[in-house]
């Protein structure tokens, strides 16, 4: 890698930045596009693996060779960027294509639907070129500076071939954030936002629930985007490996983690820990919920209670993480946590409802709803701040080179000599076979996993 010349990683920074000045051939993007997943269809598979159509489509208002340029998005635990094109949509019935222009009281005419390609996986190429017009000529220049443009003049009308099989991955001399403590502020999010979801399951602070079943009836989801169910295109993947509809390749993911709690993964979800360590009851009736779930949270006579576990059941260092969280939440201690979580991501308003809550004073279910919901959104927003800035630039590195940055340079471990070091870790099959790092207070772990992928060349906007 020569010093002046631009990493794909640079370019795709360079591409964000001139996202509204540049136009993608999509149909020659199509045609060399090699799928690096399982190909997924629209319907559902009854009891005998009969594959079961939507009965409506969509079909795009447009047929252009050209869209604008998509967001980039960095996989959160592998060396994989993804390109998330944007295509105008309408609905129409499967039967006789009439279009559909109204649900629940929206139109629905001009709908967005959204397809990922991507430029690299797993560290390689996955994308060789792509062809485009440039409608800015600082674009232009900015790109002809950093040797990715052969041409000399700016021309609005021409197409330019953009290669991206020629370029290193990463920029070697780029500095690589400190990642201590990041894990914590992730794993805490990450039960908070669980907790939120499990509330809201079903509910909207915009649609009554008539209009979210009309809604979920046309495959329109409350966010207004296009949500077909899909299902694998095989029922047998033994016999698609055989019959070489799938190949396999392996991935290597790069998880961060504590010394106490390996990696995101280990988190319980919400209604899972509910199930396994509090009980549910109707301080009315005395009911006992045998199988409670946060969605019936809303009902004003349900009262929280810690479970009386057995002695011999012994807490993890999952268990009591998660528990501390819980607890606040619930009202059944007051330790503060859920208001320091809620208020760094700017959602007080939430953390004022639940202690107004907790005090007895009547909070109206469309109310909590809405501060659910925007607690949510900023929870999620703060993530992946935290990803986009500091995770997901060393997960690429680490994944696309197999070298840790320098600044980050340590002894390789594998799972028993971390084991040893730290008992309260808990290791999955595939972790096992792993190694791992110990930086500062952090744990980056690096594993194989095998992966399916469906064996097709050209991939339609549609599918």
């Amino acid at each position: 890698m020569t010093s002046n010349q631009i990493s794909l990683l640079e370019l795709i920074e360079l591409f964000a930045e001139y996202r509204n000045s540049i136009i993608i051939n999509i149909k020659h993007l199509q045609e060399h596009y090699q799928r690096t997943g399982i190909k997924r269809v629209k319907g559902v598979r009854n009891q005998n693996g009969e594959l079961l159509q939507p009965w409506l489509r969509t079909e795009n208002i447009d047929n252009a060779e050209y869209v604008g340029m998509g967001e980039f998005e960095f996989n959160r635990n592998t060396a994989t960027i993804n390109m998330l094109v944007k295509r105008k949509v309408k609905l129409a019935k499967v039967e006789d294509q009439t279009p559909i222009l109204e649900v629940a009281g929206l139109l629905v005419n001009d709908l967005d639907t959204f397809n990922n390609y991507t430029i690299v996986s797993d560290g390689k190429i996955n994308v060789k070129s792509l062809q485009v017009k440039i409608s800015s000529k600082k674009a232009f220049e900015s790109l002809k500076q950093k040797g990715v443009l052969d041409a000399e003049e700016f021309d609005f009308r021409a197409e330019y071939t953009i290669r991206l099989d020629n370029l290193p991955l990463v920029p070697f001399h780029r500095h690589y954030s400190n990642i201590n403590g990041l894990f914590n502020q992730l794993a805490e999010i990450k039960v908070l936002s669980s907790i939120i979801s499990a509330h809201l399951k079903g509910e909207s602070d915009v649609f009554v629930p008539a209009q979210l079943d009309e809604l979920k009836n046309h495959y329109v989801s409350n966010n207004v985007y296009i949500n077909f169910p899909t299902t694998n295109e095989y029922t047998d993947i033994t016999e698609a490996l055989a019959n070489n509809v799938l190949d396999s390749r392996v991935s290597y993911k790069i998880d961060i983690g504590s010394k106490d709690i390996l990696n995101l993964s280990k988190l319980y979800s919400a209604n899972k820990f509910l199930n396994k360590m509090y009980r549910v009851y109707n301080q009315e009736t005395g009911e006992i919920f045998a199988k409670p779930s946060f969605h019936v949270a809303f009902n004003e006579n349900l009262v929280f209670r810690q479970k009386l576990l057995s002695s011999r059941i012994k807490l993890t260092k999952v268990d009591e993480f998660m528990k501390r969280i819980f607890d606040d939440f619930l009202g059944l201690e007051n330790n503060g946590i859920v208001r320091d979580i809620l208020a760094k991501v700017d959602a007080e308003n939430l953390a004022q409802l639940l202690q107004d809550k907790q005090t007895g004073k009547q909070i109206s279910k469309e109310e909590m709803v809405a501060a659910l919901t925007m607690a949510n959104t900023k929870l999620e927003q703060y993530a992946d701040k935290i990803y986009r800035d500091k995770i997901s630039p060393l997960v690429f590195y680490i994944g696309s080179t197999g070298l840790l940055p320098n600044e980050m340079s340590t002894k390789a471990m594998t799972a028993e000599e971390l084991a040893a070091h730290y008992p309260n870790l808990q290791f999955s099959k595939n972790e096992k076979q792993g190694t791992f790092f110990v930086v500062d207070d952090s744990i980056i772990s690096v594993y194989t996993k095998t992966e399916y992928y469906s064996k097709k060349i050209a991939v339609s906007v549609e599918e």
